[in-house]
């Protein structure tokens, strides 16, 4: 049987309001997105869906900034479900990941994988699949870089794609909602 592809979309959250800590408990009560975060979301998304124009699982981090860009991913995607795993949550070991990306790609071929988180996880997640610790994307908030595996992921394996800043997803987005013009 031939080895099949596998594909890693990280996508950081959007920009999100600032952080929230309720006076009573001392406890971080989430940052939602902004409304010009989701806006400027909405627009990479499109971005996204016109250099990954299938996506197979989309997973997040918990955290409430995170769920609500793979939201809106998912909305640009015909509403997919998400899964959501502490493995993309801040301060989660990197390793790990590898193993659950490989159970979600299970023996089907081609897989694509979205993994919604933040930084500097995201980084060291990429890092470790593509096997350089010295590795830093730093993406920028509504950022994307893509991962690939020639077969089952594992750590040391992944070799990066591409990666693409959100001013270039949303521009490549209005490209593809810009009216056409008359000839």
């Amino acid at each position: 049987m031939a080895a099949h592809s596998v594909k890693v979309l990280f996508i950081r959250h959007a920009i999100a309001l600032e952080r929230v800590v309720n006076v009573d408990t001392g406890v971080d009560d989430g940052r939602p997105l902004s409304d010009l975060g989701r806006h400027r979301m909405r627009c990479a998304a499109i971005g996204i869906r016109m250099l990954l124009p299938k996506l197979d699982v989309l997973a997040s981090s918990p955290l409430v900034r995170a769920r609500e860009t793979a939201a809106i991913v998912a909305a640009e995607y015909g509403g997919m479900s998400t899964i959501e795993t502490l493995l993309l949550a801040p301060g989660a070991a990197a390793e790990p990941f590898a193993g659950w990306l490989a159970d979600q790609a299970g023996i089907s071929a081609p897989v694509v994988v979205a993994a919604v988180g933040h930084e500097p996880q995201l980084n060291r997640i990429i890092a470790a699949l593509v096997g350089d610790e010295d590795f830093c994307c730093e993406l920028k908030k509504g950022g994307a870089c893509l991962v690939e595996f020639a077969g089952s992921p594992a750590n040391g394996s992944g070799s990066i794609l591409w990666e693409q800043t959100p001013r270039a997803l949303r521009a490549l987005g209005d490209t593809a909602t810009a009216p056409k013009s008359a000839a």
